[in-house]
């Protein structure tokens, strides 16, 4: 299994000592992630804002500058230390085999310290969309407030208990993919589990982009550097391959990390240690009912992951099914924080929304089949005497073949 190799020595992870965290992509690695930095990401706007349309490493390039501009001439006037893609497009990135991934997470590293630099953040990510406005589009009355009820489907900050960061998700359309922007002061939980857990920092890359006039080859590519935050990249990367689920202490992850790890089982991935799996299903269900204790929280919470992770594809419905019926079974056998009319109030919410999937599928199943059945011919209508005369429909087939004979 050929992937990263020259290991670079990194800092120990949390999982002990002389674990490495770092590693160097190959090229076969590097190749994919300019592919996917080549790529045009399309941010949708809402009612009759244009779909803004970039270069996902032009779009980076964008929001850094605004970052680091000085705050005279519209910039927020901070350091970016790094800049990482993150989640499901790194573990793209890195796998031997195709993995989808929902959105494009980026990370991009700065201080939070004071207040007022969540709001400068803020302004540097919507003066980035206004100068990505198409050409043609009138910008004497668009003002950032309106900016972001177009394009920022959801806006995130976090400031307390060592935790500085914050959130702004681009796009808003169902089925394609938002490009998530993280700017992150300090996080105490990066990761929910090992296979989401990488980070490669794209700082070599972009400098390639500005620098070199050749383009990548496999004799000549920049050195870019991933990192698990789990821990050890072998054996997070070896997860990754092997479709192995892993974690540590789930109980420090908001929602437990239940809604993922019933995710990843649904997607044929198998627990890296089944001993332990019946422990840390304990935790992830404690967790989930703290963070969400009300059955409303619960229903919202639960809608809104499948709208999110499960957009509709021809698998999908069929997915979401067994993916409530996995979450039901987690549920009822590893809860033990709950009264029992809480457990059963979460349950019934889960075998609800499982049966409305169900019933949304066998409609969708019915009416593909009825058109694509033979259409019945309408039988003609006859006119004679002045009278037109309808032919009787029987319910039953007549199943006549001849003449009785008369016996009288």
């Amino acid at each position: 299994m050929e992937s990263l190799a020259n290991n670079v020595a990194g800092t120990d992870g949390d999982g002990g000592g002389g674990q490495q965290r770092l590693a160097v992509l190959s090229y076969e690695q590097v190749r994919r992630l300019h592919d996917l930095m080549d790529e045009v990401v399309c941010v949708h706007g809402r009612g009759n804002f244009p779909t803004l349309e970039v270069r996902l490493k032009d779009l980076v390039n964008v929001v850094r500058s605004k970052l680091e501009a000085e705050t005279r001439s519209g910039g927020a006037g901070l350091k970016v230390r790094d800049i990482r893609l993150n989640g499901g497009a790194a573990s793209h990135v890195l796998a031997t085999e195709s993995t989808p991934y929902n959105d494009l997470d980026l990370i991009f590293g700065v201080e939070l310290s004071g207040g007022r630099n969540f709001d400068r953040v803020k302004t540097a990510v919507l003066s980035s969309l206004f100068d990505l406005l198409p050409d043609g589009v009138s910008r004497k009355r668009i003002t950032t407030c309106s900016m972001k009820e177009a394009y920022v489907g959801k806006m995130v900050k976090v400031n307390h208990d060592g935790d500085r960061w914050s959130l702004i998700s681009l796009g808003n359309s169902r089925g394609h993919r938002n490009v998530e922007l993280k700017f992150v002061d300090s996080m105490k939980r990066p990761f929910e589990f090992s296979v989401d857990s990488f980070q490669i920092v794209l700082d070599s890359l972009l400098l390639f982009y500005e620098c070199s006039e050749l383009a990548i080859s496999e004799n000549f590519y920049p050195t870019v550097v991933g990192e698990s935050v789990y821990g050890d990249f072998q054996e997070a990367l070896y997860h990754l391959h092997k479709k192995l689920i892993a974690t540590r202490h789930p109980e420090e992850i908001r929602g437990g990390g239940l809604l993922k790890y019933c995710n990843l089982l649904v997607r044929s991935y198998k627990p890296a240690d089944p001993d332990r799996i019946k422990i840390l299903e304990r935790y992830m269900c404690s967790r989930f009912f703290i963070d969400f204790p009300d059955i409303g929280q619960q229903r919202i919470k639960l809608e809104g992951y499948l709208w999110n992770h499960f957009v509709g594809g021809p698998d999908d419905e069929l997915l979401k099914y067994q993916y409530l019926m996995i979450l039901h079974s987690v549920v009822e056998e590893s809860t033990v924080c709950l009264m029992g009319h809480e457990r059963r109030q979460t349950l019934c919410l889960i075998e609800e929304l499982a049966c409305t999937v169900l019933c949304n599928e066998q409609n969708r199943y019915s009416m593909q089949h009825a058109a694509a059945a033979a259409p019945i011919p309408t039988p003609p209508i006859i006119f004679a005497g002045g009278y037109y005369y309808a032919p009787i429909l029987s319910a039953q087939p007549c199943t006549c073949t001849s003449y009785m004979t008369c016996t009288s």
